[in-house]
């Protein structure tokens, strides 16, 4: 066989080997995914290129405008060549002007520091916006990470059921029991197939969450590399008011607050006088357009110096102003109500957290004190001192219990996470 072809099918047949294997993301991977390909954060970062070209167009509002122009006429008869030729039958002129604003109240200048600020509003929300997908990626992984450890749960509580299921059913064969003892177990045990079909739809969804923050729409086939397991440790009281002035939303209000009082100064400039100079220059053909020598080219240019200066306008830029200056104060209100209720929301997340870990607490001791229970009910049932209806409920409160501590550990890192974004360390 041809050596080139067995190394070709090799190739191409480990290839698909490996673009079948399942691939597997940790939270970080997580994070980076989402922040390099999330549609939200990408159309944060096109808002961020749209107010950098708004600042290259305030800032040539400087420079002088040139423009230019080209007309071409053709007049029939009796009016072209009338007035013995004064009036030429054809004509085709041109025009070039430059135009300077030397002095426009300040307007210029506002205008470009007003567009500067803009840019900071953008990288602000573009922050903001990386912030809440960070946490709603963080909510997306770990409600993977429960389904995934709800599954198992279900496994092990449908075994448990199967192993107490053919005790019974042997009781049952032997005449010790009566057949209701069995129903019993065997609906329980259609129950948990049903949580067990439940929580494979479930992941499919939350597999559908993640994949499409992390910018991978559609994808299922990965698996998450954490489980609920780790470190859950209390927070100390730091100086949780201080943490607003990290967030994003304060800084960007504290832009959009400088962006409006330019804009008052910008409504200012109106009251100012405007200075502007410019120059033009007009070639003409056409037979005899030179109306001082009768030639047909004839070429003039000539400049302008103008002064604006508004006199009375029933006061309609004076309300304006003051209309600025109102919504200032609003903008200001709006800041302060803003950094208060941050402090509310550090202060929410900071017990909630803590919270989290007494739950945790409290969700490990009923485990261990439901195990016990469990154990305790086999052995009395195998020594006949209760019945299958006993041991049923003590499977349903272990795995009570043990959904219990799954649930408090996934709560604990959202709430971590939601945390980490009410302080502003989010990134």
């Amino acid at each position: 066989m041809n050596f080139r072809l067995i190394f070709s099918l090799a190739t191409v047949l480990s290839g698909n080997y490996v673009a079948a294997q399942t691939q597997v993301l940790s939270v970080t991977t997580c994070q980076q995914l989402a922040l390099e390909q999330n549609k939200k954060i990408k159309a944060a970062r096109y808002q961020i290129d749209a107010a950098g070209a708004a600042l290259q167009s305030a800032v040539t509002n400087a420079y002088p405008a040139i423009d230019g122009s080209v007309m071409g006429a053709y007049l029939g008869k009796p009016v072209g060549g009338a007035f013995n030729g004064m009036i030429p039958e054809y004509v085709v002129s041109g025009s070039i002007s430059a135009t300077q604003a030397i002095y426009a109240g300040g307007k210029i200048r506002n205008g470009k520091k007003i567009a500067e600020k803009f840019i900071s509003i953008q990288e602000e929300q573009k922050v903001l916006t990386t912030a809440e997908v960070i946490l709603n990626v963080h909510k997306a992984y770990w409600q993977v990470v429960q389904v995934k450890e709800k599954m198992v749960l279900a496994d092990k509580y449908q075994t448990l059921l199967q192993g107490l299921q053919r005790e019974l059913k042997n009781a049952y064969d032997a005449g010790i029991i009566y057949k209701n003892d069995l129903l019993r177990v065997e609906v329980n045990l259609n129950e948990a197939a049903l949580q067990v079909s439940q929580a494979a739809d479930g992941l499919v969804m939350a597999k559908l969450q993640l994949a499409q923050l992390t910018g991978m729409p559609g994808q299922v086939n990965f698996a998450v590399a954490d489980s609920v397991t780790g470190d859950f440790n209390e927070l100390t009281g730091d100086d949780l008011l201080a943490a607003a002035d990290n967030r994003p939303e304060i800084r960007l209000l504290k832009n959009v607050l400088d962006a409006e009082e330019l804009q008052k100064k910008l409504l200012k400039g109106d009251l100012l006088p405007t200075i502007g100079v410019s120059a033009s220059g007009v070639a003409a053909a056409g037979k005899s357009v030179n109306i001082s020598n009768g030639k047909d080219f004839m070429s003039t240019y000539y400049g302008l110096a103008s002064i604006s200066m508004p006199i009375f306008d029933w006061g309609k830029r004076a309300h304006k102003i003051k209309e600025q200056s109102f919504k200032i104060a609003a903008r200001q209100q709006l800041l302060e109500d803003t950094k208060e209720q941050i402090n509310i929301e550090v202060q929410h997340t900071y017990l909630a957290l803590n919270q989290s870990v007494k739950k945790i607490h409290r969700s490990h001791l009923s485990l261990t004190q439901a195990e016990e229970n469990l154990r305790l009910a086999n052995d009395r049932f195998k020594a006949g001192t209760i019945t299958g209806k006993d041991v049923l409920e003590a499977q349903a409160i272990w795995q009570q219990a043990y959904s219990s501590i799954i649930d408090s550990k996934v709560e604990y890192k959202i709430n971590e996470a939601a945390y980490q974004k009410a302080i502003g360390a989010a990134r």
